[in-house]
């Protein structure tokens, strides 16, 4: 599933190029309020009529749905619900979806028997599958995610979904609640005296004998909440321009700093994503890291999807006051 997530990282970077000049349109600038049909404008640039809210609907990708979910929509369909709420149970399905295929490749066939007011996609998924989507429904695609403002573009994607939807007044509440989340926790870590302490988020996971970990540099999500709550990112790795993620190995970890605070999340429901409470037990460059020696390593809780919206970020920053805290 991670390497999924790399190879449509790449796919998005492409896509993001192709649609730099058709994104400078306000994406609410043509919601028609009163009118029973309106149009929207996507992340691509496409025009995307509605006739009227959306009721039935479809995800392609598992931050959408979380979106759909927190904004009151229960989705007709999601990619791979398995994984959804192996990786999502800090958001969870409350209805019971059709399973539509995977990520990368969703069943145009199973879409199609749903017969939904609206398929939402992420720029991960590719050119070729969207137009096939816009055959059985209309498609609105938003960007996966934005190094530059990861944030702001998670706000952004929940606001087009919310006004595609008729749930802009829940998106509202959404926002302000995230944002008194983040002033609260800040507050409470610099009280404990976290403020500014070096802080290095990863996830990692393991292919046959080789461990592979993932830094969240400032420009991921987790990585700008990190910030957001005044902790210092120690990573030095460069990230990628759409999900904001670097690569290492375990000799990159000699890189951060002996008092870095590392924390990470992995799934008992994932075999190959929990390394770092794994094989690397028995690795001495991992051991004899300072800051693992200090025990300075705090497994987060299972089900806060990385990548999520502004439920899942307010569950993580719950759990980082807590560890920290302790």
């Amino acid at each position: 599933m991670k390497r999924l997530l790399i190879t449509a990282a790449a796919a998005t970077a492409a896509a993001l190029t192709l649609s730099a000049c058709g994104t400078t349109e306000s994406a609410d600038d043509e919601a028609k309020k009163g009118a029973e049909s309106f149009t929207l404008t996507d992340d691509t640039g496409a025009k995307v009529k509605l006739n009227g809210p959306a009721k039935k609907v479809v995800g392609t990708e598992w931050n959408v749905v979380e979106s759909l979910i927190s904004l009151g929509v229960e989705p007709a369909g999601v990619s791979d619900v398995k994984g959804y709420k192996t990786w999502d149970s800090a958001v969870p399905l409350k209805n019971d979806p059709k399973d539509v295929g995977t990520r990368g490749e969703p069943s145009m066939d199973t879409i199609a028997s749903l017969k939904p007011d609206l398929v939402l996609a992420t720029t991960d998924l590719s050119a070729a599958a969207v137009k096939q989507l816009r055959k059985v429904a209309p498609v609105l695609t938003v960007k996966a995610s934005d190094a530059a403002d990861p944030i702001g573009q998670m706000n952004k994607n929940l606001d087009l979904i919310a006004k595609a939807t008729g749930t802009t007044e829940q998106a509202e509440k959404l926002k302000k609640d995230f944002d008194a989340k983040l002033a609260a926790g800040k507050k409470k870590l610099a009280a404990a005296g976290h403020g500014g302490a070096k802080f290095a988020f990863a996830d990692g996971y393991v292919t046959g004998n080789q461990t592979s970990i993932r830094p969240y540099t400032g420009g991921s999500l987790i990585g700008a909440v990190n910030e957001k709550l005044g902790l210092k990112n120690d990573w030095k790795v460069k990230g990628d321009k759409v999900y904001g993620l670097g690569t290492t190995d375990v000799e990159g970890l000699t890189k951060l700093d002996e008092k870095v605070e590392f924390a990470y999340i992995g799934n008992d429901g994932d075999k190959g994503s929990n390394p770092f409470a794994g094989v690397l037990k028995k690795d001495k460059v991992w051991t004899s890291l300072p800051f693992v020696k200090k025990g300075n390593v705090h497994r987060l809780p299972d089900g806060i999807w990385m990548f999520g919206g502004p439920e899942s970020m307010n569950r993580y920053v719950d759990s980082v006051v807590d560890t920290l805290k302790k």
